[in-house]
C-alpha cells in the first residue's frame, strides 16, 4: 500500500487487508506492507486520527512511517496506490529499478467501480490528512469496500490446485 506519506491512508489500508488476509487464511502466503513516496513522516507513528478510526472498527495496527524507494521494488509482487500522484511516482520507480513490478489503484479492486481504467481519478483514496473524523471514516469505507475485493482475487489466484 503506498500513499504519501505513509501516516493515513497505506497504514489504515495495511491493516485492514492485513486483517482480511487473515481472516481468509492467507497470512502465510500474502505480506502486506506500506510505505509512502515522501519522507517528511519517515519513523513517525500513524496518523492519531487514523488510529482511532482503525481502533474504533477493531483494526489494530503498529506503524512506523517509511518511504519506498527503487529498490524495494524487486522483492515486490505488488503495489498499491492509493491516488493517482502516487500511481505516477510508482510508475517512475519502476522505470528505474528496471523492473515490471504490476502497480494498480487500491480501488480497482472495489466491485463498486469495476469498469473504471487504471488509473483512473474515480479510483483514487483522497488524502484525509487536512480533514477531519469524518473524512478518516470515508477512507476507511473505502478502503473496506476494495480490500474485499482484493483478497476474494487473491484467494481465487492462491488456492492450492485441487486436481493434483
Amino acid at each position: 500500500m503506498v500513499c504519501l506519506g505513509n501516516i493515513c491512508r497505506s497504514p489504515i489500508a495495511e491493516a485492514v487487508i492485513r486483517e482480511r488476509i487473515q481472516r481468509a487464511g492467507l497470512q502465510d502466503r500474502v505480506v502486506v506492507d506500506s510505505a509512502g513516496t515522501g519522507d517528511w513522516h519517515i519513523g513517525h507513528p500513524a496518523d492519531p486520527r487514523a488510529l482511532a478510526t482503525l481502533a474504533a472498527h477493531d483494526y489494530q495496527l503498529d506503524h512506523r512511517a517509511r518511504q519506498i524507494d527503487p529498490s524495494w521494488l524487486a522483492g515486490i509482487d505488488l503495489l498499491l496506490a492509493m491516488d493517482l500522484a502516487n500511481y505516477q511516482d510508482l510508475l517512475v520507480m519502476q522505470r528505474q529499478a528496471g523492473t515490471s513490478t504490476p502497480i494498480r489503484m487500491l480501488r480497482a479492486f472495489d466491485p463498486a467501480l469495476a469498469g473504471h481504467p487504471e488509473p483512473s481519478p474515480a479510483l483514487q483514496v483522497p488524502d484525509p490528512y487536512e480533514g477531519g473524523d469524518a473524512e478518516f471514516a470515508r477512507v476507511l469505507q473505502m478502503i473496506q469496500a476494495a480490500a474485499d475485493g482484493l483478497v476474494e482475487q487473491l484467494g481465487t489466484q492462491l488456492r492450492p490446485d485441487d486436481s493434483a
